[in-house]
């Protein structure tokens, strides 16, 4: 059984090959794939005790650890970009990567990627969250870099992370503090745009 798992675990080395748009904070590369994935778990490691204790921790850390493996056949989508296909294109991608797996894993891995797709359980949301909020904890330790980049929005950023305040309120007012003050120092464009 071991040895049936080690095509599937190479495959995903090549996550550490997908470039983002955003940049790691201080740093003037942009971030991996597998980088981003590690940054998540470990904001939602730190987190969740402090948030919602309740909350299964281990399903969470599954989903972000999980969540972007199918960038290695779809690639990343800029968020403030049109979307296109990403979603055919990552349906089809999770459907052979995980498949690479045995059938109990493949099911666990499928499950787990579509929960966190559909944001339907209170985990699933809490991993969106932390998908939404570390980029934004970057953008602002990196001086807008990345918004500015690309010309975002401080709409565009309120209407796609807004949601975080649903997860929690004290997380959000803290990210909101940081969107203000890099609108105010114009890293954000003020009004709506049309990022690539």
């Amino acid at each position: 059984m071991p040895a049936s798992v080690i095509p599937f675990i190479l495959e995903c080395e090549k996550l550490k090959a997908i470039e983002r748009r955003t940049y790691p904070a201080g740093f003037k590369r942009r971030e991996n794939s597998a980088e981003h994935s590690w940054s998540l778990a470990l904001l939602a490691m730190t987190l969740i005790p402090k948030i919602d204790p309740s909350l299964d921790t281990l399903r969470i850390l599954k989903m972000l650890i999980l969540h972007d493996i199918v960038e290695i056949d779809a690639g990343d989508t800029f968020c403030y970009a049109d979307q296109g296909d990403k979603a055919e294109r990552e349906k089809l991608a999770a459907q052979r990567i995980f498949g690479m797996l045995p059938a109990d894993l493949c099911a666990e891995f499928t499950g787990l990627w579509e929960e966190f797709e559909e944001g339907s359980t209170m985990e699933a949301a809490f991993a969106n969250a932390m998908d939404r909020a570390m980029p934004l904890l970057q953008n602002h330790a990196n001086q807008g870099l990345s918004w500015i980049e690309h010309g975002v929005s401080f709409d565009q950023v309120m209407a796609r992370n807004g949601k975080i305040g649903n997860v929690s309120a004290e997380l959000w007012k803290a990210i909101r503090e940081r969107l203000d003050e890099a609108m105010e120092k114009g890293w954000l464009k003020k009004g709506d745009s049309h990022a690539l």
